[in-house]
């Protein structure tokens, strides 16, 4: 199972006390005693040097490894006490009471964060009062991305209604979580119950979310590299041919292609693979004059139905 948020970032902190005290270390000895990967410790040793003491860039972490043996050249510097200006301090009171409220937070962990927001609000006399007239609302999102890193921390199935774009449709399931990514938006992997198949659910378009009792068990599956962006099309997915003019170009910046064509009025025609070509009718709704769906013919005669029915619906 892998880590959810909160648990990578308490292994980072401890990380940082760690290396501290252990100048020189070996990767792999680091690693032993997180009982992680090597992998995974490249990935967080990879984070820490955008980590420090400072919201304006400065006092950084300067840690570097040479694959074999981890380096900390500025322990000093960071651990001078930290001093924070007035809109720092204004800026961290406010995220921290914000982060107090989200629905699915761990009792221990509030605790904690409400706890330390008493020391900083003690610590920063009057940049304190004034951050107490600021408040900060999340997106509905917020109090879903804590209900699943919740699930995932106690491996606990999800109930889910769930707003499918492809199909138009409000779909409800059970699923069992595996992790939490962002790519553009933030997504949740996990085991389907309803289709028996790894799905990705984008955390905005979950319409209701239940932590169940039932413990979460999601088969062992190599998780995806998700280096290249979250849309890998494959060469056995069906092909689709659309044509955009001068204002529809972007689809070329935005879409994995495999070609893309000049056209003589300025627009391109563009080649591309996708599992689920019925997503592309939003597209070509989306282009409006500006593109059209050339091929497959039965996709390009469902998009200009939609269009139909959607001009139908403003004309009644």
């Amino acid at each position: 199972m892998a880590a959810n948020a909160i648990d990578q970032t308490r292994r980072m902190l401890s990380l940082v006390t760690y290396l501290r005290e252990r100048p020189g270390a070996h990767v792999a000895d680091v690693a032993r005693a997180f009982g992680i990967t090597e992998d995974e410790l490249i990935s967080d040793l990879d984070v820490l040097p955008m980590c420090g003491t400072s919201f304006r860039g400065g006092d950084l972490l300067d840690i570097d490894t040479d694959g074999d043996r981890i380096w900390w050249h500025n322990p000093d510097d960071v651990a001078e006490p930290l001093r924070l200006a007035a809109d720092e301090a204004t800026a961290l009171l406010v995220a921290a009471r914000a982060v107090a409220t989200l629905p699915g937070l761990r009792e221990s962990d509030r605790e904690a964060l409400l706890r330390a927001t008493a020391k900083l609000e003690a610590a920063a006399g009057e940049a304190a009062g004034a951050s107490s007239r600021l408040s900060v609302t999340f997106e509905s999102e917020g109090g879903v991305f804590a209900d699943v890193d919740r699930a995932i921390s106690e491996r606990r199935r999800l109930w889910l209604r769930y707003y499918s774009p492809a199909r138009d449709e409000l779909t409800e399931r059970e699923v069992d979580p595996i992790r939490l990514f962002a790519v553009g938006h933030t997504y949740m992997e996990a085991w389907c119950r309803l289709s028996e198949a790894r799905r990705t659910f984008r955390l905005d378009r979950v319409a209701e979310i239940r932590i169940l009792d039932d413990h979460a068990a999601p088969p062992e599956i190599e998780l995806r590299d998700l280096s290249e962006g979250l849309v890998q099309p494959s060469a056995e997915d069906p092909e689709v041919v659309v044509e955009v003019g001068p204002g529809g170009r972007w689809v070329a910046e935005y879409y994995p292609h495999d070609r893309a064509e000049e056209l003589p009025d300025g627009g391109l025609r563009i080649t591309l693979r996708t599992p689920a070509p019925a997503s592309l009718r939003r597209l070509a709704l989306r282009l409006g004059s500006d593109g059209r769906i050339v091929a497959p013919q039965e996709l390009a005669d469902s998009a200009r139905d939609a269009a139909a029915a959607a001009l139908a619906a403003y004309e009644g």
